[in-house]
């Protein structure tokens, strides 16, 4: 496409961004928001601290992106909105330099405890409701959609996993390894291929050297799930420590 703009045409790159694409990034934002609500009720401020800090998934998330993805939550049902009163700092009762004044000081200090009534401001708290947690196990355990998660995706949904049950921790953790298996393939005959500088090959063999720690990483937490899964006693497995995991998140 080009635009004239006085004299010669000029071409405008349009960006091509398909509903699918939308829908996986909207679907991964509502898994956070929803995985966090469901542990206790935030408000705006605090689920966004903690999808950039606590998560470390949503770096650059604004309150433009934010705000209108709990809003279309709520329309859906899926969360609801509280008031939440904040006590703010109680200011002390100005003088005011006359006698009438004075007395009126006097008077309120007696009857306030010497302090002037305190300010009130109204935040707005965010709940998650049956239909949102339903909506959150949802998206959690979608296997079509964990099947093509990005590093970013298999990251969320093992922040969460503990929410999951063993078999399907299991499953997340297997396609996760055998997408690690695939593109270690392709890693490793990369740096062994032909026409690359001793640089290139060098950054290419570091991938392939990374990825093999993610795969014994997972290897690792493969081994305690099905431990969890052959004990026939428990009623129910726990997600495990993550003290207990060696290697590096992928």
């Amino acid at each position: 496409m080009a635009v004239a703009t006085g004299g010669a045409p000029v071409p405008v790159l349009l960006l091509d961004i398909s509903a699918g694409y939308i829908m996986v990034v909207m679907n991964g934002l509502d898994l956070a928001i929803l995985g966090l609500l469901h542990e206790q009720e935030l408000h705006g401020y605090e689920i966004r601290r903690r999808l950039r800090d606590d998560l470390g998934l949503f770096a650059n998330i604004s309150f433009g992106s934010l705000y209108p993805a709990l809003s279309r939550l709520e329309r859906a049902g899926l969360v609801v909105t509280a008031t939440d009163e904040v006590r703010a700092g109680r200011a002390a009762i100005p003088l005011t330099g006359s006698l009438g004044g004075e007395r009126a000081v006097l008077r309120a200090r007696r009857t306030s405890g010497g302090r002037a009534p305190a300010s009130r401001r109204s935040r707005k708290v965010y709940r998650i409701t049956e239909a949102g947690r339903a909506q959150f196990a949802r998206l959690l355990e979608d296997p079509a959609q964990a099947a093509t998660d990005d590093d970013h995706g298999f990251g969320l949904r093992l922040a969460f996993a503990r929410h999951l049950s063993p078999g399907a921790r299991l499953g997340l953790l297997e396609r996760r390894r055998a997408q690690l298996a695939e593109r270690l393939a392709a890693e490793t005959a990369r740096a062994g291929g032909t026409g690359l500088d001793a640089y290139t090959r060098s950054l290419a063999q570091h991938a392939s050297e990374a990825t093999e720690r993610d795969i014994s990483w997972l290897d690792h937490l493969i081994e305690v799930e099905r431990l969890g899964l052959g004990d026939t006693t428990a009623s129910h497995t726990p997600a495990p420590d993550p003290a207990t995991t060696k290697g590096s998140n992928p």
